[in-house]
């Protein structure tokens, strides 16, 4: 029988009204093991500021690095022909140690730890029998997220009410800040109004160990919280 052209396309407007299809539904299709699209699976959660650069800085531990005052403050002028050293020395999850030497001076010890609120850093001040300095374990916390490269830590009240006992009221305003260029340089600044310290470190070369700092032997003496009490005499070149 010859159908009349009117007839067929009426039959192919019907079909298509119908929604016939000769494709697999979609479940059909994921459950025969088609690969979801590039665009429907979850990306991966970007690490912030603070996590790239603990990370950064956790990767160089157990090295040594040299470095030199490229700062010009004339207080510092006894420190400008010095050997500085840092060496990454005890790290932890959330926690890192960080010696700090200059020439036969081996006070000072950096101590990063990662809050729930951000980055901390404290100075562990030594005498050279071991014993805490009466400034000691002063330091900021992170106010902002910083950058990858840029971490700064504004001093802290703890900090603020040390320095008051110990007349030390300039550094109430001290702003620490440590930068790193991965592979180049570490650099670790103290900044307030009318003063600036800054040192540079060459990540390009790792040197030898140095010996450990004052107080932080083997034995690794316990730390507690920083006093207000004048338990040793301040060495007032120590806030740095």
């Amino acid at each position: 029988m010859k159908l009349h052209p009117t007839w067929i396309h009426g039959l192919v407007f019907c079909v298509l009204s119908l929604g016939i299809s000769c494709t697999k539904p979609v479940d059909d299709q994921n459950a025969a093991g088609t690969a979801p699209t590039l665009d429907s699976q979850p990306a991966a959660e970007e690490a912030s500021p603070q996590e790239s650069w603990w990370h950064q800085l956790n990767a160089l531990c157990g090295n040594a690095f040299n470095g030199q005052l490229t700062s010009r403050d004339s207080v510092d002028a006894e420190f400008a022909n010095q050997a500085m050293t840092m060496h990454v020395r005890h790290c932890e999850t959330n926690r890192l140690e960080i010696p700090f030497h200059i020439g036969t001076n081996r006070s000072r010890t950096w101590i990063l730890t990662r809050t729930d609120q951000g980055l901390q850093l404290q100075h562990d001040h030594r005498h050279e029998d071991g014993s805490p300095d009466a400034v000691t374990l002063y330091g900021g916390h992170t106010s902002s997220p910083g950058t990858a490269v840029v971490q700064q830590f504004p001093a802290d009240d703890f900090s603020k009410q040390l320095f008051e006992a110990n007349e030390l009221q300039a550094s109430v305003v001290n702003v620490w800040s440590m930068e790193i260029i991965p592979g180049k340089t570490f650099s670790y600044t103290l900044r307030r109004p009318e003063r600036h310290f800054q040192v540079d470190f060459d990540l390009t070369q790792v040197v030898d160990t140095p010996p450990a700092p004052w107080g932080h032997g083997d034995e690794r003496q316990l730390r507690g919280p920083g006093r207000l009490t004048q338990a040793a005499e301040p060495n007032l070149d120590c806030v740095l």
